[in-house]
Parts: C-alpha cells; sequence; structure tokens
C-alpha cells in the first residue's frame, strides 16, 4: 500500500502525526520521524525536499530542538507536516523519503533532562494505603489532597520501548527476616503511567502557573515506572523511592503532540478539598486539565488491565504548577510521569501489587500464575483516545522484556 494511503480509521492517521527519532534500515544516522499509519516519514529530508523554514529544527539526531522552538513553531510544524501528508502535490516529492515502520530502528526519541514521578491516581493511593496501611482511619495520606506528591527519579536509566528490563538486585528484609539479604528483587513490578515532556524551559525563581502548562508542554506517550516493590519497600523509609525505582523506566518511541488530543480534553474528578490558589483548577479561565486516554497492559500477550486516565485525580497542568511553584526551573527534555494510573475497578489497577493484592491473589494467566513478573515476562502498555469524528488516537506502544540479574 502507498504510504499516503492510510486506511480510514487508522489511529495513527494524519489527524495524529506523532514524532519519534529512528534510523533506517542499514544506517546509523538517527532523524527525526512522524508516524503516519505503519509508515515513518523523515522530517528532515521532508522539510529539505520542500524548502521549508524549518529545515534546521527537523535535520536533527533528537526532537530536543523542536521541543524547545515552542508553542507557535509547534503549531506550525505541525500544519506543514499535515499538509505534506494530505495534499496530493507533494505525493511524487516524498513517498522515496517514507520508511516502512517494521524495517527501521527507533530510539530515545528526546534527551532527558530531569525525571521527576508523581503519584496522582486516587484509586492507586487508595489501594497502596490498604496493602499497607490496613489498620488506618484513612488510606491516603494526610497531604495526597492538597497537593500532588512526587519524587525525584533517574533520568540516565530512560530507556525507549523495546529495551530489555535487566532484574536489579539490591537488599530486601521482610517483616519476619532477621536481617536483610541482597539478591534480585523477587517483587518485580510495572507501573502503567503516562509520560509529559517539556519543550519551553523556564526560568529559576519563577513559577509557571496552571494557565501556562500548553505554552512549555510540547506532548505526551506511555510509560512504565517498573518498580522492585521488595528493594523499594525496605528503603524507602523516610526519603521515599530509590533503588526501587531508578534501575529502568521504559518511554514510548513515540510523541503524541498535545494539539492531536484536542478532543481528549475532560475535566478531572470532582475535587473534595478545596485547593489553594495555584492548583486550582476550577478558577475562571482555567482550561479542563485532564485526558480521556484508555490504557491497556497485556502481560505475555494477555490483557489484564484498562486503567482509564480521565480518572486521574491531579492533573498534568497540576503536576507542572507543582514542580516550579518553589522556583525550580524547567529546561528542554524534562519529563515527568503521571504516577500508576488506577481506576476504581479491579481490572483498572494499573500495577500488579494492586491486581494481586501484593501477590495474596495472583493472576491466572494461560501460561501460569504470577504474583509479579517472573524472567522472560513481557509487558506491553498500549493506548487509545477519542479523536475528531469518532476516529481513535492512536499512543505509541511501550513494551519490555524481564532478563535476569547479571
Amino acid at each position: 500500500m502507498p504510504p499516503f494511503d492510510v486506511p480510514e480509521g487508522d489511529p495513527f492517521g494524519p489527524h495524529n502525526l506523532p514524532y519519534g527519532v529512528f534510523s533506517p534500515s542499514g544506517d546509523s544516522e538517527r532523524r527525526v520521524g512522524v508516524r503516519l499509519g505503519d509508515q515513518v516519514l523523515d522530517a528532515g529530508a521532508a522539510a529539505a525536499a520542500l524548502g521549508s523554514p524549518h529545515q534546521a529544527l527537523l535535520a536533527r539526531p533528537t526532537l530536543n530542538p523542536l521541543l524547545a522552538a515552542g508553542r507557535a513553531t509547534w503549531t506550525e510544524v505541525r500544519s506543514a507536516v499535515t499538509s505534506w501528508v494530505t495534499d496530493p502535490a507533494y505525493r511524487e516529492t516524498l513517498a522515496p523519503l517514507f520508511h516502512p515502520l517494521s524495517e527501521v530502528s527507533l530510539h530515545l526519541p528526546f534527551e532527558v533532562a530531569d525525571y521527576v514521578d508523581f503519584y496522582a491516581s486516587e484509586h492507586h493511593a487508595r489501594n497502596v494505603g490498604k496493602v499497607f496501611r490496613p489498620d488506618a482511619a484513612d488510606s491516603l495520606t494526610p497531604n495526597w489532597k492538597h497537593l500532588p506528591i512526587g519524587y525525584h527519579g533517574r533520568s540516565g536509566t530512560v530507556v525507549v520501548s523495546g529495551t530489555d528490563v535487566v532484574r536489579p538486585s539490591g537488599q530486601r528484609k521482610g517483616p519476619a527476616d532477621p536481617a536483610p539479604v541482597f539478591g534480585p528483587s523477587i517483587r518485580l513490578d510495572i507501573e502503567a503511567e503516562v509520560g509529559f515532556v517539556v519543550g519551553v524551559p523556564s526560568e529559576q525563581g519563577t513559577p509557571v502557573a496552571l494557565g501556562d502548562f500548553r505554552e512549555h508542554v510540547f506532548g505526551l506517550f506511555l510509560l512504565n515506572d517498573w518498580s522492585a516493590r521488595d528493594i523499594q519497600a525496605w528503603e524507602y523509609v523516610p526519603l521515599g523511592p530509590f533503588l526501587g525505582k531508578s534501575f529502568s523506566t521504559s518511554v514510548a518511541a513515540w510523541i503524541t503532540p498535545l494539539d492531536a488530543l484536542e478532543h481528549a480534553r475532560v475535566a478531572p474528578p470532582e475535587r473534595t478539598h478545596p485547593l489553594l490558589p495555584y492548583l486550582d483548577d476550577a478558577a475562571p479561565g482555567i482550561e479542563p486539565g485532564g485526558y480521556d486516554l484508555r490504557i491497556s497492559v497485556a502481560l505475555n500477550g494477555e490483557v489484564i488491565s484498562e486503567p482509564p486516565f480521565s480518572a486521574m485525580y491531579w492533573t498534568a497542568a497540576q503536576q507542572l504548577a507543582q514542580m516550579t511553584v518553589n522556583g525550580a526551573s524547567l529546561r528542554t527534555g524534562d519529563l515527568y510521569g503521571s504516577g500508576t494510573v488506577s481506576g476504581p475497578e479491579e481490572r483498572q489497577r494499573g500495577s500488579l501489587l494492586e491486581l494481586t493484592w501484593n501477590g495474596r491473589n495472583p493472576l491466572e494467566l494461560p501460561d501460569g500464575k504470577r504474583a509479579f513478573l517472573e524472567d522472560g515476562d513481557v509487558v506491553t502498555l498500549t493506548a487509545w483516545a477519542p479523536g475528531p469524528d469518532g476516529i481513535r488516537v492512536g499512543l505509541g506502544e511501550v513494551t519490555g522484556r524481564i532478563v535476569p540479574s547479571a
């Protein structure tokens, strides 16, 4: 099928056009690509062939220059690319610049600056609270309804989808163990999340307001923040996650620009506690901050969960405001994750910790029971969002295979 002839209703049609970085078969040079159906357009080569003023931004081995260019340029480039792939006048010129998706190598699409992971799902937070504090009067911590809780991750271990995940080793100690032991994690887990990438930086000392979210954030993507629950449980008091999280975070190869998700914007859940002004998304002039993303989690090809991102209590705009309210600056390539996405139903939980209730109720799968991940297991996250005229907007998948400790 010619690259322009995308089947009707394809979730990666011209209404979507996510950005990534690829190298063609037999060529190690990295290039900015735009996905159309099951094809990848060499965006830099297309810009050069058509005399685009944005050639310098697109003829690069990473998306960072485009991210830094700002919202007006993002809109111009998206409009241009949409025209290139839909106007018959460009077909003859651009046809040779497409590459079958199956024949290219996909790379980490941007250079990660800082990485912050949040804890923004009330359903996830309540489940975790019930698992670890079953006798508590409230499964949420006292601060949870007042601010988006987050922690710093490790940007150097963010990897692109398809990268193997080496089972981490570290200290662990069960409640009845007399002393900690060292060894491979035996409670390796997933966290189905959505990531956001910052394009335009901010000055240190200048917070980013809720209403400026779309001036700084370029797009979103699926993210799996792999978690070693046994290592985490022993280390996290009093300062929180460290080695139990920092060994690997997988992100999609395709970044969906926010402009492709206009039809997926929704209001977040009802706020049950008054919010301080810098987080108050009910204030006049603040647009809805939620996104209706339908996520599926598959373990060895079997769908085990379908978390709804629309159920997230804290929005990406509120998370950005919280990240910067103390004057912390943004950098191009800053990545922040939503935290585990979980819904109100058992089938909507975004981690094995919740799905198996900390291993007490293993999942029954065609290849056997699972409480936590075993070597050789493959986890794949996929998602879609409502688009124009009922067409779905597809998000790039995130997949990873567990391999034994080195």
